[in-house]
């Protein structure tokens, strides 16, 4: 309370709105059900996460960043979310797990996924060869398939150098846009779309997951194909640093994890290490069921990561942390920016990535680099 206020005038101050919500009708729309009924707990924070999406990260200054952990895309959130929000220029980079990007070509190359439910007998799915994602299954060659497509596409020509994942996944983009299209099923793969919209793609674990598996097996054969996640870490700081000169950045994280990490460490990237003068993320919105005190990144919390540099202390009440499955929170999320905003122009981050490296390098090579002490 402040001095001379009476109790009343103290609740009209902290109070956003009463509790007075209509009745829902059959007519009862997606935008207006998050306006008028989730009004508290966990509903409450992803009303604010869906206002804060709208009406702050997609101003036409701010560049989002999205990233993706949990097996999003085998439960098909890639063509039924993600795609859009790509094409509707919500969305201009990402990192991911590899293990997304890996299911997500099964759609590409018209691989079917099974609705099923959880408590089947899994022995008797391993016994006919039947892959289970929690309530999700699929015939074992969806991965046999995959991988043959991996080891072949990865054999040719274009993909014999070394490539930041970003770039390699923009390039295997290039092919399954192509294998969308001949076979008309334009819309299903997240890789896809971010090649048409030149959206970055980076995977913080290269290694971790069915595809670095397969370039690990095609290294053996003699392969000349590498990834450097180091350029990763140069790339991504480049664009949230160029972001920040230009307008703002925001964060969508999905999850946690290593993505969750590498998306937030662009900002200590470039202040702590590099020495160029940030001050961290603007816009902050996380979707997690991971708690705070168990001192795990999945759980972090912004305030906290406000103390490493990663989110500006100054837009602080722009953050929105909801404990909710992403599951949940993406379609309603998703539909509800659909409804709400305009798409943008396509920033085609990935024309311009070259550029942003190249405008980054020559600012830490004015500032003379950093000075070891100690």
């Amino acid at each position: 309370m402040q001095p001379g206020d009476t109790r009343q005038q103290y609740l009209r101050r902290i109070s956003h709105k009463l509790i007075d919500p209509p009745a829902l009708t059959p007519a009862t729309g997606l935008t207006q059900l998050i306006e008028d009924a989730f009004l508290s707990y966990n509903a409450g924070r992803l009303r604010e996460a869906c206002r804060l999406f709208v009406g702050k990260m997609l101003a036409d200054d701010a560049v989002v960043g999205l990233s993706l952990s949990g097996a999003l895309t085998p439960a098909g959130l890639g063509a039924s979310c993600l795609v859009p929000l790509l094409e509707a220029g919500f969305v201009d980079w990402i990192v991911s797990t590899g293990a997304n990007l890996y299911h997500d070509t099964h759609f590409a190359l018209g691989m079917d996924m099974h609705q099923s439910r959880p408590g089947l007998d899994d022995l008797e799915l391993r016994a006919n060869q039947v892959i289970r994602i929690y309530d999700i299954v699929f015939d074992y060659e969806n991965l046999l398939g995959t991988d043959r497509f991996y080891r072949t596409l990865c054999r040719a020509g274009p993909f014999q150098k070394t490539f930041g994942t970003a770039e390699f996944h923009y390039l295997v983009g290039k092919y399954l846009a192509a294998r969308e299209d001949e076979a008309g099923r334009k819309g299903r793969s997240l890789v896809a779309a971010a090649y048409r919209a030149a959206v970055p793609i980076f995977t913080s674990s290269p290694g971790d997951s069915s595809i670095g598996m397969n370039l690990a097996a095609l290294q053996l054969e003699g392969s000349a194909l590498r990834i450097d996640p180091l350029r990763d870490v140069n790339q991504s700081a480049a664009i949230v640093y160029d972001a920040k000169k230009a307008g703002r950045s925001g964060v969508l994280i999905l999850g946690g994890g290593s993505p969750k990490n590498f998306m937030l460490q662009t900002e200590p990237q470039i202040q702590e290490v590099l020495g160029l003068e940030e001050s961290g993320h603007d816009y902050f919105l996380q979707v997690t069921d991971a708690r705070p005190d168990t001192g795990g990144l999945s759980g972090a919390t912004p305030q906290e990561a406000m103390t490493w540099g990663k989110v500006d202390p100054e837009q602080l009440p722009d953050t929105v942390t909801c404990y909710l499955d992403s599951t949940v929170a993406l379609p309603l999320l998703t539909a509800y920016a659909l409804a709400k905003r305009k798409p943008r122009t396509p920033r085609r981050l990935m024309d311009r990535l070259d550029a942003l490296m190249k405008g980054l390098e020559k600012e830490y090579a004015e500032r003379g680099g950093r000075e070891d002490v100690g």
